[in-house]
């Protein structure tokens, strides 16, 4: 019984395993004919287009509303009108269903609604119960006709761009992905703008008003319905629904042209806190409507179209040189695509991935391509395919799409053929004719400190910066006395730290408790500040258990357990500004520092003086006069997530004298009046 029950357990694990097969070894099947289902096609006065397919496979009713409209028509300092005015218009709902109204009318019928606008199209989409569609249609047109707009979903819009715009440098991929497209088409062209902090402030309620008035209107309008209804009947319908959009004057969407001239560079963005990096590289790609297109195509799956690809095998399965890799040359349909060649790669193999990966593009170039490999890349490409037309749905949506674009009817079937008739010939005259090897424009996120001198070798590297511009301040700057600043600046640093004192760092033992979304978090433990280093260690005990943070040489990482993780840049940052910016940093650093005496102000029954430090952004401390210590601090601070400047406000309380420092062992930190946090010092130690 044992060895059969070990025999069973061979067998049963080894079956599997004799049945697998590589990629190469998978035989694909003739493609069988794509069945279109019958589309039947209609117009209104007010200029709406129709196209109507009955599907009784489920009883549900599919509407897709396609407009004719887009980013591409907004202003430079309006960037993001577009994507918001699609946003607010469902989630603001309309004139006769408020948004609450709306919701819960969805939510009881278990219907979906929405819309949107992108770069070159906006339109919504109703996914309904075929007996709910009567009660829901109204609805959904006026959703799209009469959408309300009210100001607070507005605000929330803005609230929700601006935390994405804090955010756009968080991850290499799109990190690259932008500033590649930066470097293809140009710093100040339509197809790269970036929705920024000023752009979102720009935007009013009736910028989104008069956007949406001028294109959803019914010359623009094509909508195509799937589901189970009766055409003749779905026609009155839809007449008696969408009859009375007023049909407008047609949007022209012009694609400005792009000038390029294939130059070579080499480009780099610093990106401290990861050990890999993110390599782009390539150039200007085509349009759709090149005759070469199927055989592009062909040429694509072969280069770096999956597992299968070349690059795949070459680069990353034999060379062990990346995590993932791809490639294409990309072929748009209104203005020129990007051929673009992409990996993730060890900081110290950068160089030699970009190296393994345009040789596999020249290899494809110089050596035709074999039978076996021809055959099997389109046997693979023509069986994916089928999936773009698996329900009428996404037929009849590619159906719509291809005449948006200008694209025939039958754009599918002669791609097909296209693919079907590509030779061995034709990969390798597309390579030699598309893409140039030679004349590319190379693109790095990653660790500069880990890459080192690698990218030399390529040509000059130039450092791109992808700060996030901020907001112009309104607030007026007042001009203080510099020589009484100056004064009263010794006063405050000999009162913190006496004369003769050598203080390097000072380490503290308390509590802090946080304020945040969730509530109050209390942490306790130990933090050591290097003032000469601008360095901070914390170890810190959490609900989540011991963390300990790292700051140094403009690096931060925190540690949980086993596991340790880099800390963004913007919030090593911050810490560090933090330091410099404490009475301590600046009692220690007042030889070097600009200061302004601004005159007094009570608070309460006391009177202070005013102290303004001019770093980058000032902080002003209110120093009492007999004794010449803070009371408080400020400081206007930008706030990246809600896209404005914020006042912080730090009060000091119970000073102590350690070791010649004198120290506040209570702080409490306000953000626009908001109590942020709060710390209570236990003890501490003045390291010389």
């Amino acid at each position: 019984m044992k060895r059969l029950t070990i025999f069973l357990f061979i067998a049963l694990f080894a079956l599997p395993l004799m049945a697998q097969k590589r990629y190469d070894e998978i035989e694909y099947p003739e493609l069988n004919p794509i069945n279109m289902p019958e589309i039947e096609e209609f117009n209104l006065d007010n200029g709406i287009k129709f196209y109507l397919v009955e599907d009784k496979e489920l009883p549900l009713i599919n509407v897709r509303v396609t407009v004719k409209t887009g980013g591409l028509l907004v202003p430079a300092s309006k960037t993001g009108l577009a994507g918001m005015t699609g946003q607010v218009m469902r989630e603001g709902g309309s004139e006769n269903y408020p948004a609450d109204q709306l919701n819960t009318l969805l939510e009881d019928n278990a219907a979906f609604m929405s819309t949107f606008i992108g770069f070159g199209s906006g339109g919504g989409t109703m996914n309904v119960l075929k007996e709910d569609f009567e009660t829901l249609l109204p609805a959904f047109v006026d959703l799209l006709l009469n959408p309300a707009f009210p100001q607070d979903k507005i605000d929330l819009a803005k609230t929700q761009t601006k935390s994405g715009i804090s955010r756009r440098n968080d991850e290499q991929q799109q990190i690259a992905g932008r500033e590649f497209q930066e470097l293809i088409y140009g710093e100040n062209s339509v197809y790269t703008r970036q929705t920024e902090y000023e752009t979102v402030d720009n935007i009013t309620r009736e910028d989104m008003i008069e956007f949406h008035k001028n294109h959803f209107v019914g010359s623009n309008m094509t909508v195509g319905i799937v589901g189970d209804f009766d055409t003749e009947d779905m026609k009155q319908k839809l007449r008696e629904a969408f009859g009375s959009l007023p049909t407008g004057s047609p949007t022209n969407l012009i694609y400005p042209d792009i000038e390029y001239d294939y130059p070579s560079t080499i480009n780099l963005v610093d990106k401290p806190d990861v050990n890999q990096s993110y390599v782009t590289m390539g150039h200007i790609g085509g349009l759709r409507e090149n005759p070469d297109y199927p055989a592009i195509q062909v040429m694509n799956q072969i280069l770096g179209g999956g597992f299968s690809s070349r690059l795949f095998q070459e680069v990353r399965t034999n060379l062990g040189l990346a995590y993932s890799v791809g490639g294409s040359y990309g072929s748009n349909i209104n203005y020129p695509g990007t051929f673009r060649l992409t990996t993730m790669t060890s900081s110290a193999t950068t160089a030699e991935a970009i190296d393994a990966i345009l040789a596999e593009v020249k290899k494809l170039q110089d050596e035709p391509i074999s039978a076996k490999e021809l055959q099997d890349t389109k046997d693979r490409f023509l069986n994916s395919l089928v999936f773009r037309y698996d329900s009428k749905s996404q037929i009849l949506n590619e159906r719509i799409s291809n005449e948006y674009n200008g694209l025939s009817e039958d754009a599918f079937d002669e791609l097909v053929k296209g693919i079907r008739a590509t030779t061995i010939e034709d990969v390798q005259r597309v390579a030699q004719e598309y893409m140039n090897p030679d004349q590319v424009q190379i693109l790095v996120v990653g660790n500069k400190a880990e890459i080192g001198d690698q990218l030399e070798k390529y040509g000059n590297v130039n450092e791109l910066d992808i700060t996030i511009p901020q907001p112009a301040s309104d607030e007026p700057q007042e001009a203080g006395d510099s020589a009484q600043g100056q004064e009263w600046l010794k006063n405050m640093a000999e009162a913190i730290v006496e004369p003769g004192t050598e203080v390097e760092s000072i380490t503290t033992v308390g509590e802090q408790t946080i304020n945040s979304p969730m509530g109050e978090i209390a942490v306790s433990g130990t933090v050591t500040i290097n003032f000469l280093e601008n360095s901070q260690n914390a170890v810190l005990s959490t609900p989540q258990g011991q963390i300990e943070i790292n700051v140094a040489d403009g690096k931060g990482s925190q540690k949980l357990g086993s596991q340790e993780f880099p800390m963004p840049p913007a919030q090593v940052q911050q810490v560090q500004n933090e330091i410099k910016r404490s009475y301590m940093s600046i009692a220690l650093d007042r030889s070097t520092l600009d200061a302004e005496y601004m005159g007094t102000e009570t608070i309460g029954d006391t009177e202070y003086v005013k102290l303004k430090i001019n770093f980058e952004s000032p902080v002003t401390y209110y120093l009492d006069s007999a004794t010449s210590l803070p009371m408080m601090s400020t400081f206007s601070q930008f706030n990246p997530q809600s896209g404005e400047n914020q006042t912080v406000r730090t009060e000091y309380s119970d000073w102590n004298t350690v070791d010649g420092v004198t120290y506040a062992f209570v702080t409490t930190s306000y953000a626009n009046d908001e109590k942020a946090s709060s710390s209570k010092t236990d003890s501490l130690e003045v390291n010389n």
